[in-house]
C-alpha cells in the first residue's frame, strides 16, 4: 500500500450511497475506494490481504469516511455471497459495484500450466460472474444501481502470450454489454473499463518488462476519476464502456 501523506478531502456528492469495491488492497480498487469514500459513500473492502483492508479502512476512517473491511477471495461463490449478505446486514444497500480483482501471467499458451490457465479465468472472468449474480438481486429491487467491471485492453486486441487472461477479459466484455440489456429496464446500469498500461502491482505479477517509465503509465487516480465521473452521471445516462490509454504507449 502507498503511504500517503495528505489526508483526501471529504465531499457528499455521493453521500448515502454504498460501494463494493473488488482488488480493493493495491492499485485500481485501492484508489477508487478512496475515492468514492472521499465523496461520501460508504465503501466496503474486498480482497485478500486483510493486513491491507485494514490499513485502507483505519485511512478513510481517519480522513472521516466510512469503510467496511471484508476480506473475500472473488474466485469462490460462497465468499462473495458472504460478502454481499454481509453489505446488506451492516449497511442496508449496494448502490455501486467495482470489480477491478484479477491478475494476468505472460508466457506461451502451451508452455502454461493448465492450473494457471484455470486460475486466471476464475481470477478474472468467474469472479465478475459471481459478484454480479450475487448484487444484482439487491439492484433490481431497488431499482437502481451500476456496476463497473473491469476488463483490459485485452478485451479489445489480440496480444500473444497472454491468451487465458486475453479470453477471460473477453469473457468480461461480453458479459457486461449482455446483462446490461437485461438490467437496464431495473434502472440499472453497467459499464466495462479497458484499461492499458497501468501502474499497478500487475506487470510485476505478470512478469511484464515493458519500454517506459512507470510514471508515464495511466495511475490509478487516473482511473478512480474516471470512474467517480461514472457514477455521478444523471441515471439517465448510460456509459457502455471505457478504453483508456496512456500516451506513452502505442495503440497501433
Amino acid at each position: 500500500m502507498i503511504e500517503r501523506t495528505e489526508v483526501t478531502k471529504m465531499t457528499s456528492e455521493l453521500s448515502g450511497q454504498v460501494a463494493i469495491v473488488t482488488g480493493a488492497s493495491s492499485g485500481m480498487g485501492e484508489a477508487v475506494a478512496e475515492r468514492l469514500a472521499s465523496a461520501g459513500c460508504a465503501v466496503v473492502l474486498a480482497a485478500r490481504r486483510k493486513e491491507r483492508l485494514d490499513a485502507l479502512a483505519s485511512q478513510i476512517s481517519q480522513a472521516g469516511g466510512s469503510a467496511l473491511a471484508v476480506p473475500t477471495d472473488v474466485r469462490k461463490n460462497d465468499e462473495v455471497c458472504e460478502l454481499v449478505d454481509r453489505t446488506m446486514t451492516e449497511l442496508g444497500r449496494v448502490d455501486i459495484m467495482f470489480n477491478s480483482a484479477g491478475y494476468g501471467l505472460v508466457g506461451p499458451f502451451l508452455d502454461s500450466r493448465i492450473e494457471d490457465i484455470i486460475d486466471q479465468i476464475d481470477a478474472n472472468l468467474n469472479s465478475v460472474c459471481y459478484c454480479c449474480h450475487a448484487v444484482l438481486p439487491h439492484m433490481i429491487s431497488q431499482k437502481s444501481g451500476i456496476i463497473l467491471n473491469v476488463a483490459s485492453i485485452a478485451a479489445t486486441r489480440h496480444f500473444p502470450h497472454f491468451a487465458a487472461y486475453t479470453a477471460a477479459k473477453w469473457g468480461v466484455y461480453g458479459l457486461t454489454r449482455s446483462l446490461y440489456e437485461e438490467v437496464r429496464c431495473h434502472g440499472i446500469r453497467m459499464t466495462t473499463l479497458c484499461p492499458a498500461a497501468v501502474n499497478t502491482e500487475f506487470g510485476d505479477v505478470a512478469g511484464l518488462d515493458l519500454p517506459w517509465s512507470h510514471d508515464d503509465e495511466i495511475q490509478s487516480k487516473d482511473i478512480a476519476d474516471l470512474v467517480f465521473s461514472c457514477v455521478t452521471l444523471p441515471r439517465n445516462v448510460q456509459v457502455e464502456s471505457m478504453v483508456v490509454w496512456p500516451v506513452c504507449q502505442p495503440t497501433a
